[in-house]
């Protein structure tokens, strides 16, 4: 039975709110379950209106109101109503007003972690998209920017420390042991960049000089006694701030800011203005707890946070249809700022398996929205792949096709511009069009369509005229409610290389070269011929994946061997590698469903032995090249009449046979790549530990006695979390008396971390051994394990759901079944985390049939249940269209 579907919110319905406003004062006492919020509102009709004045209509959800005033006199009840989810005042003023709302909530039942919770006796709030509204009756809308002061009153002993957006402003005690702090905001911002936090903090220091001369003060918090777990969180902000104003001018504009580490916290992180607030796996690290991966994470994340402050902040999005205007150009500017502090080609590689790992996917099934959506029935569903990772490659084309420094005069004009607006993507598009003097409108056509698309290409030589011939069609499939679709421009960025490995100049015939190698396409089918070609070339195309695409090219496994060994760009040199591994794991997967083994892949581990012999390749990105694709990406290529198992058949048997074939040149690697020295997570040091990993795990993949001693010596011997955690990695594939003392010996050790023991979470329920759902199952008993805490749902539930193909899609169903009854569970409890765990079904119809009609039988229980939230209702009702 399919569910009812709730209505949609459509962008073509936008219009601009008929209130406006200015000032908002909060005066907040904490309590646990009774937290007094006190709201002054200045509002005055919108002049921009299609309808000025008529009610007043604010958001609120689970708040008690307590009292009510209009211009300092007090409304009568039968003046205003109050729904479940809104304040109506059908009466108020043409002129400006002021509004004074007492309202009260409930931290500590607040499980959805939305608004005002409490989280280990911390208070902490969680406002976007929507989550305002859960404080007091507002405008919760991102175009309504306003100016906040904010007074937060606490217990002392409970809530020594209150934080608020801006700068503090006065701070002092009262009587009966409480105290309070006054906080204001000078930079006008919609409610959902509203932040508040209270409670027992300890606090890592610094300063920062901006390039003006500025001093700015920085803090982050944490929970007391792990203050020495902030140094590198600290020194990526410092540096994130260095690299805003180097690279885009961008300095800094209050005089503090803050970012404080909660343990339950939904997303990632959160910019908040000037109060920026994480989960606190994204802040806290030490070697002995924290991988490599994590610390780049840590990064990353504190990098992109930052750069909200003007990609978000100072300029904020219209409607939450314009959401990539903010997170897929602050992830562009978070992958930049990457790829200069780290190798700018193992950066890339990195997005791109990103990208193809969760995006394309997320494009190919039933969940598939163009990365501007056209409509939604919970926003929450839309902090997706395709609007952060594809709504960051849009943002890398415009700057691919306009050029480096182009493309910063069209940012600079952004700022300009649109600073304290609430802007969309026609009008950030605009600025790059102004500047250029070129027409982008075509440009719209990848905001507003779904699915990935392929690009055909052929290369035709002619020895006689010396002349290659360059055929690339655009072929656009269908998506949910998108059947045909419009051609998109975009960067197409090749090479020739000639038959003794040297590349070619790109002499166009029409007397024009192609500068940078970018050639551009707006066509469905277009045709490029380059002159004085003295042999027939071998073509390397989409260098850099210089577009969202797939390329489909008729390269054969010689020329895939040529480009592995002579390509000089690195990002289709390793391309190379996995696209030949991939026709090898294709052609495995059909000759394992005959029933048949696989020939030896003899002449792809030599292509791979000639790579690892180039010694000018750096460790991090050699470990890329022996990184061999994933199942899922085994299971995309496939696209239809998937079958988990034999992916995974084919995927341990490449693995053995270069473990195999290769095992001296492994086993030197590994052992050149013991490094006794202290440990450091800066990219080079962190890329000799990827490629030992690599190495160990390939030599692992033998199944010999040797094999898994050298695995065990390595876990016992780790001396930093990369390694200890690589090797527990590996083990926990492994069927052998080991891996059950490794992981006991490893849960003795951490079991007083709960960030590390996430990691134990994980490890279990990723392993492909036929035990995992019932460990599963057993761990949701453990002590450490919550359905309340999100991040242990996301490892434990999580892990299984969406990184254990093998297990979540087993023959019985039972992996399916059990992850449909956790959905269920969760959505009572927190409606976001729930309807992000359903995503591991989205494509549920690319199984083969038994196990398709196992997945739609669990989607079926899921929307069956009653009073289901609409994050899942939404969710589950695209999958069964």
């Amino acid at each position: 039975m399919k569910p009812e579907k709730p209505q949609p919110i459509l962008l073509k319905n936008y219009t601009p709110p008929p209130y406006l406003i200015d000032t908002v004062d909060l005066d907040v006492v904490l309590h646990p379950t009774s937290t007094r919020v006190r709201a002054t509102l200045s509002l005055r009709p919108n002049p921009a209106a299609r309808k000025a004045g008529g009610p007043l209509v604010l958001d609120g959800e689970l708040l008690e109101l307590g009292a009510i005033a209009l211009d300092g006199k007090a409304l009568d009840p039968a003046a205003y109503k109050v729904s479940p989810h809104a304040l109506t005042i059908p009466h108020v003023p043409d002129k400006p007003f002021k509004l004074d709302i007492e309202t009260f909530c409930d931290p500590e039942a607040n499980t959805a972690l939305s608004g005002l919770y409490r989280s280990r006796q911390i208070y902490c709030t969680q406002c976007e998209a929507e989550g305002f509204r859960r404080i007091t009756y507002y405008l919760d809308r991102p175009d309504v920017l306003a100016t906040y002061t904010t007074r937060i009153e606490a217990d002392r002993e409970t809530a020594p420390v209150l934080l608020s957006n801006g700068n503090l402003i006065k701070e002092g005690r009262l009587a009966s042991g409480r105290h309070f702090a006054i906080w204001h905001d000078p930079h006008p911002k919609p409610a959902y960049l509203f932040a508040l936090v209270g409670g027992k903090l300890a606090a890592h220091k610094d300063t920062f000089k901006t390039m003006s001369g500025r001093k700015v003060d920085l803090a982050i918090y944490v929970e007391p006694g792990k203050e020495d777990r902030c140094a590198w969180a600290m020194d990526a902000l410092k540096r994130s701030m260095t690299w805003d104003e180097e690279r885009f001018g961008r300095e800094y504009d209050l005089d503090v800011f803050n970012i404080v580490a909660v343990s339950d916290f939904n997303m990632g992180a959160m910019e908040n203005k000037g109060l920026n607030i994480f989960n606190d796996r994204l802040v806290l690290a030490k070697p002995e707890t924290t991988t490599d991966g994590a610390y780049a994470d840590i990064e990353r994340v504190i990098a992109h946070e930052y750069f909200h402050n003007w990609t978000g902040n100072r300029i904020t999005c219209r409607d939450w249809f314009q959401l990539c205007l903010k997170e897929g150009l602050t992830v562009y500017r978070d992958q930049e700022f990457s790829a200069d502090t780290r190798s700018r080609t193992v950066q890339r590689i990195h997005d791109v398996r990103q990208l193809k790992a969760r995006q394309f996917p997320e494009d190919a099934g039933p969940l598939a929205h163009p990365v501007r959506p056209a409509s939604y029935i919970e926003i929450n569903n839309f902090y997706t792949a395709t609007v952060y990772e594809k709504g960051a490659e849009l943002v890398r084309m415009i700057a691919t096709m306009l050029g480096r420094e182009t493309f910063r005069r069209g940012m600079d004009l952004y700022f300009e511009r649109h600073d304290g607006e609430a802007a969309t993507v026609e009008q950030f598009l605009q600025c790059f069009a102004d500047v250029s003097g070129r027409n982008l409108d075509q440009f719209m056509n990848w905001y507003n369509q779904p699915g990935t698309p392929e690009l055909v290409a052929s290369l035709k030589y002619d020895a006689r005229a010396k002349t290659a011939t360059l055929e690339v069609e655009q072929v656009h499939g269908p998506s949910p409610g998108a059947p045909k679709k419009k051609p998109v421009p975009l960067p197409l960025k090749i090479g020739l290389i000639g038959a003794n490995g040297q590349e070619l100049p790109l002499k166009l015939a029409n007397g024009r070269d192609a500068p940078d190698g970018v050639l551009e396409m707006s066509k469905r089918v277009e045709r490029w011929t380059f002159r004085d070609v003295p042999s027939k070339p071998t073509a390397s195309l989409l260098r850099e994946f210089s577009a969202p695409v797939n390329l489909t090219v008729s390269h054969n496994e010689r020329q895939l061997e040529f480009l592995m060994t002579h390509d000089s760009d690195g990002f289709n040199r390793w391309q190379a590698t996995q696209d030949y591994a991939m026709r090898l794991l294709i052609g495995a997967v059909k000759t394992l469903r005959k029933g048949e083994r696989p020939t030896r892949p003899s002449a792809y581990c030599g292509a791979l032995a000639a790579v690892l012999a180039d010694k000018s390749l750096e460790p991090a990105y050699v470990a890329q090249v022996l990184a061999v694709p994933s199942e899922s990406d085994i299971a995309r290529v496939l696209a239809r009449d998937v079958d988990p198992a034999l992916i995974h058949r084919a995927r341990r048997w490449l693995r053995k046979a270069i473990g195999a074939e290769l095992g001296e040149h492994l086993a030197a690697i590994y052992e050149a790549s013991d490094d006794a020295r202290r440990y450091s997570p800066d990219a080079k040091s962190a890329g000799q530990r990827a490629l030992r990993l690599g190495a160990l795990g390939l030599l692992a993949a033998r199944g010999q006695s040797a094999d898994i001693a050298r695995v065990t010596r390595h876990f016992k011997d780790a001396r930093n979390a990369t390694d200890e955690i690589g090797a527990l990695a590996i083990l926990s594939a492994l069927n052998v008396p080991e891996r059950a003392e490794a992981f006991d010996r490893f849960y003795q050790r951490w079991k007083g971390d709960h960030l590390v023991i996430a990691s134990w979470f994980g490890l279990q329920a990723t392993s492909p051994l036929s035990s995992t759902l019932r460990t599963v199952k057993q761990l949701m008993t453990h002590a450490q394990f919550s359905m309340r805490t999100p991040n242990n749902v996301y490892a434990l539930i999580g892990s299984f759901a969406g990184g254990n193909p093998l297990q979540f899609n087993r023959p019985d169903g039972k992996g399916y079944a059990f992850v449909a009854e956790r959905v269920v569970e969760l959505d009572k409890i927190n409606p976001q985390v729930a309807a992000r765990i359903l995503g591991a079904f989205r494509s549920w119809r690319a199984l083969e049939s038994a196990r398709k009609r196992l997945a739609l039988r669990a989607l079926e229980k899921i929307a069956s249940t009653p009073e289901l939230s609409n994050d899942a209702r939404e969710i589950v009702t695209k999958m069964l269209d």
